[in-house]
């Protein structure tokens, strides 16, 4: 089977999270390894959403190394397609259907690399790990293995997954960040209290308006720069690879002054450098109100807060007080640290991999602004590289395309992102 018939099939089995149902879908990736000879377990904590781990063994001489990739993917509800979500078509050089880029595509050429690793002399082990759930919160997959399984993963201290690799045109280069950090996700509640009243008699200043002055600072500001290590690093190789006036205006970015001034006039396209370079919260849930003739005391707003790798999350809570004021009571629902700094130790040779892969291709260190898996088995002590190499058209956007409508990867990609692979595990994984 062919990398782009094996994510057609993928693709196939609906697998929307919620609810999930990724059963039938990692059944399928099972038989594929037991159609090789390779054993596997699954492991699940709510029936009918089970994960998948399989381990190839080495000589012991290195430590383990981890593919990975999750089965689950976002609902594709409302959305207009030019083919069908759950389709697999081939079409104009791409295959379409929800999860090609985030992550089925991904998962076809771990798969692939894993089985073709089964004949390679290794000298560490090599896991595959298939998981469920990662699209909400990863409580069913990654988090459930990572708190109650962590056995299966002993020995293992680096791991190849989402998201990165993935061809970024620039200033007429192809640049490829590989993800070696990411942010840290930090859900806020914040609630505005104030007098309520009958409707009837609208008054200034009520729990209503200072909803919307809420809302409005935050659509209009965010908290300030922070430039951290890897966004330095990333910053700096698109500059000295960028024609010199496009790379006085990156390495602007590095003064927080002038990347205060500079980011609102570079669009939405650049949204995620933005977000690179501070924390950031964002109203995604907002509540207030039982009774349609009363003015409510209170409103309640669900802020998505993402910290940055070295911060925490009261730096965000003081940062949103600065903005908000005082009377906005901030509450810390959850926080996922992200423990420890990026360990670089294969980023110079999946770097070298890379260029192998497209010669005219410039990697550079990136950090993830969404969270992945990655930031929770870095609790077992395992460092995460976005690995997934796929040369994409310069016209297609990739952050337009995850999520959202007419999802697709094109096809030429696939099998060459799963030799790269395959050639990341020869190298990491077998003796010199």
């Amino acid at each position: 089977m062919t990398t782009v018939e094996l994510l057609q099939r993928l693709i196939r089995f609906d697998t929307t999270n919620p609810p999930g149902d990724e059963a039938e879908c990692v059944a399928f990736v099972r038989g594929l390894l037991d159609e090789a000879g390779i054993e596997s377990e699954l492991h699940e904590r709510t029936a009918g959403r089970p994960n998948l781990v399989a381990r190839l063994r080495g000589g012991g001489s290195k430590p383990g190394l981890m593919l990975y990739g999750h089965v689950d993917v976002v609902t594709a509800r409302g959305q207009d397609w030019r083919h069908p979500p759950f389709a697999g078509e081939l079409a104009d050089g791409f295959v379409w259907g929800r999860g090609a880029l985030d992550m089925k595509g991904g998962v076809a050429m771990l798969v692939q690399a894993f089985l073709r690793a089964k004949d390679l002399p290794l000298a560490g082990d090599v896991v595959l790990t298939i998981l469920a759930d990662e699209e909400n919160g990863g409580f069913d997959g990654a988090r459930f293995l990572v708190e109650e399984r962590a056995e299966l993963f002993a020995g293992v201290t680096h791991a190849l997954g989402e998201f990165g690799a993935f061809t970024l045109p620039l200033g007429g280069r192809r640049f490829y960040p590989i993800q070696v950090t990411e942010k840290q996700r930090c859900l806020v509640r914040a609630r505005v209290r104030g007098s309520g009243g009958h409707g009837s008699v609208p008054v200034r200043g009520r729990t209503p308006g200072r909803l919307g002055d809420v809302l409005r600072a935050l659509d209009r500001r965010q908290p300030p720069i922070h430039v951290t290590p890897v966004a330095r690093a990333f910053l700096e190789g698109l500059a000295a690879h960028l024609p010199r006036s496009q790379a006085i205006g990156v390495r602007a970015l590095l003064r927080p002054a002038l990347a205060e001034r500079l980011l609102p006039r570079l669009g939405p396209r650049f949204a995620g450098v933005g977000a690179m370079l501070r924390n950031t919260a964002t109203a995604t849930v907002v509540r207030a109100g039982e009774q349609d003739n009363v003015i409510p005391a209170e409103a309640e707003l669900t802020l998505d807060g993402r910290v940055l790798p070295g911060l925490g999350p009261d730096e965000l809570v003081r940062e949103l007080r600065e903005l908000l004021g005082d009377d906005v009571e901030l509450e810390i629902v959850w926080f996922d640290e992200l423990p420890g700094d990026p360990d670089l130790t294969h980023f110079a040779t999946l770097a070298d991999v890379l260029r192998g892969f497209d010669p005219e291709g410039i990697p550079v260190p990136l950090m993830q602004v969404g969270v992945t898996d990655g930031r929770l088995f870095a609790r077992l002590g395992i460092q995460t590289y976005g690995f997934l190499p796929m040369r994409l058209p310069d016209d297609l956007v990739l952050t337009e395309l995850i999520h959202a409508a007419d999802e697709r990867i094109p096809a030429d990609t696939l099998e060459d992102g799963a030799a790269a692979i395959h050639e990341a595990v020869r190298r990491i994984s077998c003796a010199a």
